[in-house]
């Protein structure tokens, strides 16, 4: 990596700025359409969107149809940037969680904020990222290397029709010198995130009228006495801590959330004959994902042996993950942070799941770091601040200049 060349930075960030119209413009056009998932509704929008940006900017995308998937179709986009060996990975998702009101698939902008669903997390991000192509070219940067983008569907589900399907099938193998995923990280870096298991828990009794309720089995008083073994199993993953960084300090603690969605029964005058219950245990890297499962599991299987009748099914499940941050990616990124917005980003664990974890089972030195807040993404008034948004694009770029430096017109 050769140090940062400060008229070269100076160009970026003056492209950047340039770009902002062209960016604003995907940006909102992508928010426009409610790529809600689950179910995952209405991706073929967002790919036609997506295909008309990469080619205006002189690439060749092509589309990767998931099969199996006819009731909500799939489809991934992959393109290329320059040439050469190395490869550096963009990577993001179109896809976005439902909106809590219909208003916020229209998007708009007020004082230096663009508001909408998915403004945040992330497709005001993937425009900057895509966008970040183009300043390259308005630059005259001849890279020494490629960039590989990839833009991928059901990353808020778990990723297994994106960025899984595209690892499985080949499409993302061949190695990297790295990977940036735009998320809304807060100013921060995401080197690593926590392992994920989800499950739909049922208990299962028998229906009566409530007249004649000894003749029931009530499914939900087994869902309570369910409850309060896990609730034990809790309070003793909540002990555990994880020695990475992390802000802020009460978040070191290792997750078990029961009852995210909760339910059951027909009616008020009736005997419950099902219940359900959701848990999402997100263990620390230190942990282990498969021994956190087998906790888990083992306490189900005890509560299963008192007689309660459950089962369960996984609704999600994911690796830890973790990039060291001494590699020559993290230095890449902190000299373009520092350029751009005068000081280097603190490098932090994700409180969630993130889709380093591909990356870095390959191999793959990868980092989340996007313009977006978190603390404002899937909610109501989701929005990104016009000038992250310039300033993310400027970074990317420089980080591509950083990893993969060939030579630059002017």
């Amino acid at each position: 990596m050769r140090a940062i060349d400060t008229r070269l930075a100076e160009r970026v960030s003056t492209a950047a700025s340039a770009a902002m119209p062209d960016l604003l413009s995907l940006a909102t056009r992508l928010i426009r359409v409610p790529s809600a998932n689950p179910p995952g509704v209405r991706y073929g929008e967002c790919v036609d969107i997506l295909e008309g940006a990469l080619r205006a900017l002189g690439l060749e995308p092509t589309v990767i149809d998931v099969p199996g998937s006819e009731e909500y179709p799939r489809f991934s986009i992959l393109a290329e940037y320059g040439s050469g060996s190395k490869v550096l990975h963009f990577h993001a998702h179109y896809d976005v969680v439902p909106a809590v009101r219909s208003d916020q698939y229209e998007p708009r902008v007020v004082d230096g904020k663009l508001y909408g669903r998915g403004a945040s997390d992330m497709k005001g991000a993937v425009a900057a990222m895509l966008m970040a192509i183009g300043v390259l070219e308005q630059c005259g940067v001849r890279l020494g290397g490629r960039i590989r983008i990839s833009l991928v569907p059901d990353e808020e589900t778990g990723g297994k029709l994106g960025t899984g399907y595209l690892f499985a099938r080949g499409h993302l193998t061949g190695g990297g010198v790295g990977m940036l995923m735009p998320e809304p990280t807060s100013g921060q870096v995401w080197n690593a995130n926590r392992s994920a298991l989800s499950l739909k828990v049922r208990t299962h009794g028998r229906f009566a009228h409530v007249g004649e309720e000894y003749k029931g089995r009530n499914a939900f008083l087994a869902m309570v006495e369910a409850v309060k073994a896990l609730s034990d199993l809790r309070t003793v993953v909540s002990q555990r801590q994880t020695r990475l960084e992390i802000e802020p300090e009460e978040a070191r603690r290792s997750i078990l959330l029961l009852g995210g969605q909760c339910g059951g029964g027909v009616n008020f005058n009736a005997v419950p004959y099902e219940c359900f219950f959701t848990i999402d245990r997100r263990a620390n890297p230190e942990e282990g994902a498969e021994a956190a499962k087998a906790e888990l599991l083992r306490t189900l299987e005890d509560i299963r042996s008192r007689g309660i009748d459950l089962d369960w099914e996984v609704l999600q499940e994911g690796d830890a993950a973790c990039t060291p941050v001494d590699c020559e990616l993290a230095c890449a990124l902190s000299a373009a942070c520092r350029v751009v917005q005068g000081r280097v980003p603190r490098y932090v664990m994700c409180p969630a799941l993130t889709e380093l974890r591909f990356f870095a089972r390959a191999g793959i030195p990868a980092f989340v770091f996007g313009p977006g807040l978190l603390e404002v993404s899937h909610g109501p008034d989701e929005y990104v601040l016009l000038e992250n948004l310039r300033q993310a694009c400027a970074i990317y770029a420089l980080v591509a200049i950083g990893m993969l430096a060939g030579d630059s017109d002017g």
